[in-house]
């Protein structure tokens, strides 16, 4: 295993806990300028090391070609996707070519006169004449009909040396193709166990390596036989592979064990496994996902994408790594490469969240599905989904005493430590634990997520928070229920959502993580290229290492129910809710009134509470505030969120007259924010805290997050912290009195007609009919946001520009942070 010889310091970055007089209260968006950080929505700061190249969408794979003279990028985001032709030594893009549809796989020839590109869902290799450091209009190698017809995917590609033969690997069909270049055919398909990722050649061509990314193995294929000849355990989530010269040892990352496994491949065993974190933790999150050599092989860099980092190894002993620090790079790096003394890193998110001023005009184009097509430029800044263009780092190799240096910046942009895993930030007295063991007089946990709602959007109009009136859509008059809740208990106006969109929301709201299987293929889904979109617990693949929040109840002997997440109608999206899941409770539908989910939900209680048998969490879906814009016949959208208001102010007002009131609390989110207008940022969105121990006409503007919300129903419960994400976030105790108020919360009546249908006909009404509302996010979310706000606002309004900064700070940094 690995050892830390530099020891993790950790200070408080002097930007932390800086004063703005913004209504008394400390606000610093974006980047600190005192020093140089620029703070993420989820807590995190970046101060990337090295120099700056912007890229496209969301880059997940560049590669070198043989004499060092081109790197190839390929960008893989909502938005454009291209593939990219950069000269590294001059750190100069030669070329660009947008692609319809693109995912990860890239390899150039062994004479650098051919590109190969991964196509995607539209099931083709794009080979790429390269001539004069420009990218010819590519042939195009067909694996199979383009998707939905066709479930294919290519991902990671090889490609021999004499280019007789090409190797893809394939995520949607799990197979590997051989394919023969000349003949530009397919000459074998071998199926696999699991979605691929990459894949890799032996130096002698004999054998391909292929890591199966939804599992722990990686596989080889005997190239003679084209059959499996091995299968190597590894770590989970094993993604990319990495042969020395020689090819006597294989690197595999594995993304959710935030680790390497160092393979010899002559045996095919595992002889190490380096730990790529920067505490020694067992907790998921720093998601292991790139690799690359010095040219001397004597030291590997590992990209960590949730940590913003670079891990630096001396690997020249076999089997007896040693850590030699940290390097920090931008925004979720995805893949390293080294060119001589320059090492070059590809950073999925760029290096700062952003200001949007263009606002949602022109309107987006969509398919028939109702996906986004974004047809210019200009279209695709808008969503937040393409907004973080990535950025390429060019580093030089750090000698000794700089390496030190940029160890201790890593360290200072990390709000996570071992410290916080055992104690939690709180105070003396406070009904919310601190740390195992403690007990606290809540025994009742009831957890609402609702649909992408921001918070100016619903509570702009209160005067006590920082709310921009004019956002407002959807206000006292619509939601009274929540107005009551912000105002009879606390109102907090500094929280932010951890996600950008519902795919990954729901698996940020139940697992403070998203794996990188759903980070790096919701963008493809939501960009209207196919992919497999099951990403609410469908898919094994998509899950956390260790689970959702409720398999740690199970672990833990903690009782728990769901009421429409992750299930529907009694069936389960995954096996640890089976047997736990209320057979009434619908799943995500627009045309059932969340009144039916309330009545469910008040049955099944009623029901338990007369056997004193009401699980320790309840976890319940109230999600009609998405609404189904203004297509025609629908529920209008004032309705459909005036039905959501109702819904929680009944279940609240219910749960506050039964007997276990006493020793409850009930916690209210979006899954994610998405598009609405936002004066602050795009990330911030309403949540609420009701119960006996929540502090009674209270403001609270401390900074608070989907992950922090998390771990104070772990500290309620007495479970430990799923991630690093949750372990380091701040629990919402300031929102806690240890003194009990028993008052009952009484329902506020609906304003509005809930049976209120969209009967206009307009341009609204007709791009409403194009968008899909089978599932969550499959509207455009743009569109959505503009045609929900031109409902309330007037079909001649014009929605003002969503607004993106880093981050907020509204409270100084806690001491025994610094310990």
């Amino acid at each position: 295993m690995s050892n830390f010889l530099i020891r993790p310091l950790m200070f408080i970055a002097a930007g932390i806990g800086l004063l703005a007089g913004l209504n008394g209260k400390a606000q610093v968006p974006g980047k600190i300028k005192q020093t140089n950080q620029v703070l993420l929505p989820n807590g995190w700061m970046l101060s990337p090391a090295g120099r700056s190249l912007p890229l496209g969408d969301l880059p997940l794979n560049i590669q070198l070609s043989r004499s060092g003279k081109l790197l190839a990028v390929t960008n893989n985001g909502q938005s454009t996707q291209s593939v990219q032709l950069i000269d590294p030594k001059r750190e100069k893009v030669l070329d660009e070519k947008e692609l319809a549809k693109a995912w990860y796989g890239l390899a150039f020839s062994n004479d650098e006169k051919n590109l190969y590109v991964s196509g995607g869902n539209d099931n083709i290799i794009l080979d790429f004449d390269v001539k004069n450091s420009r990218l010819n209009d590519p042939d195009t190698i067909r694996l199979g009909l383009p998707w939905p017809a066709g479930k294919i995917c290519p991902t990671g590609i090889a490609v021999t040396k004499d280019k007789s033969r090409l190797y893809t690997v394939t995520k949607e069909d799990s197979s590997v193709y051989i394919i023969d270049l000349q003949k530009r055919a397919i000459i074998n398909k071998v199926k696999l166990a699991d979605i691929a990722y990459s894949c890799v050649l032996s130096p002698d061509e004999q054998t391909l390596y292929v890591s199966l990314w939804g599992s722990d193995e990686v596989v080889a294929l005997n190239t003679a036989a084209q059959t499996v000849a091995a299968t190597i355990k590894t770590g989970n989530h094993p993604n990319e592979l990495l042969l020395n010269k020689k090819g006597t040892t294989l690197y595999v990352a594995n993304a959710n064990d935030n680790s390497v496994s160092v393979i010899n491949t002559a045996s095919n065993q595992v002889i190490e496994t380096i730990s790529t974190v920067l505490y020694p933790t067992a907790l998921t999150g720093s998601t292991t996902n790139g690799l690359a050599l010095s040219d001397n092989e004597k030291t590997l860099y590992i990209a960590n994408a949730d940590n913003n980092c670079l891990a630096v190894f001396d690997v020249s002993v076999p089997a007896n790594s040693k850590s030699q620090g940290f390097i920090p790079v931008g925004w979720y790096p995805t893949n390293v490469k080294v060119l001589g003394q320059k090492i070059l890193v590809s950073n999925g998110k760029g290096v700062t969240s952003m200001a949007n001023p263009k606002g949602p005009q022109p309107v987006l184009k969509t398919d028939n599905s109702g996906y986004q097509k974004g047809s210019t430029a200009n279209n695709r800044l808008q969503y937040i989904a393409g907004l973080f263009k990535g950025t390429l780092s060019v580093i030089d190799a750090p000698n000794d005493d700089q390496l030190k240096s940029y160890t201790k910046q890593v360290y200072a942009n990390t709000p996570f430590n071992n410290k916080k895993v055992a104690q939690a930030d709180g105070e003396e007295g406070n009904p919310i634990p601190r740390k195992p063991g403690e007990k606290s007089p809540i025994k009742h946990v009831f957890y609402i997520i609702k649909e992408n709602r921001t918070y100016d959007q619903v509570l702009g109009d209160m005067p006590k928070g920082n709310g921009d009136p004019s956002l407002c859509i959807f206000g006292n008059d619509i939601t009274p229920n929540h107005h009551a809740l912000a105002n009879e208990f606390v109102l907090v106006d500094n929280f932010y959502v951890d996600a950008e969109v519902s795919a990954d929301g729901h698996n940020w709201s139940t697992a403070a993580y998203a794996t990188d299987v759903v980070e790096k293929t919701w963008p493809t889904s939501y960009g209207s290229r196919g992919g497999s979109t099951s990403f609410e617990g469908g898919r094994k693949a998509t899950y956390p290492r260790d689970g959702f929040i409720w398999d740690y109840c199970k672990r833990a002997g903690v009782s728990y129910r769901t009421y429409g997440e992750f299930g529907d109608y009694g069936k389960a999206n995954i096996k640890t809710l089976q047997g736990h899941i209320c057979a009434q409770s619908p799943g995500f539908d627009l045309d059932i009134k969340d009144q039916v989910r309330v009545d469910a939900w008040e049955h099944d209680f009623d029901s338990l509470a007369r056997a004193n048998a009401v699980p320790q969490l309840s976890t319940i879906r109230i999600s009609n505030d998405h609404t189904s814009g203004q297509k025609k016949g629908k529920i209008a959208p004032i309705a459909a969120v005036a039905d959501n208001d109702l819904a929680i102010g009944r279940l609240i007002a219910h749960l506050s007259k039964s007997p276990i009131w006493k020793e409850s609390v009930v916690f209210i989110l979006e899954d994610d924010a998405q598009n609405g207008p936002d004066h602050v940022d795009a990330h911030r969105s309403p949540v609420f805290v009701a119960g006996p121990y929540v502090k009674r006409n209270a403001v609270v503007h401390s900074m608070y997050s989907t992950s922090g919300v998390l771990r104070t129903i772990e500290l309620i419960l007495g479970l430990p912290p799923m991630s690093q994400y949750d372990a380091a976030a701040l629990p919402l105790y300031e929102c806690f009195t240890n003194k009990i108020d028993l008052t009952n919360y009484q329902c506020k009546p609906a304003q509005v007609d809930l049976n209120l249908r969209n009967v206009a006909k307009n341009k609204s009404s007709m791009r409403s009919e194009q968008f899909n509302f089978k599932k969550e996010d499959a509207a455009p979310d743009l569109a959505l946001n503009e045609v929900i706000w031109k409902s309330v606002k007037g079909e001649d309004s014009v929605m003002p520009a969503p607004k993106r900064s880093a981050f907020v700070i509204l409270e100084k940094k806690k001491k025994d942070d610094d310990d």
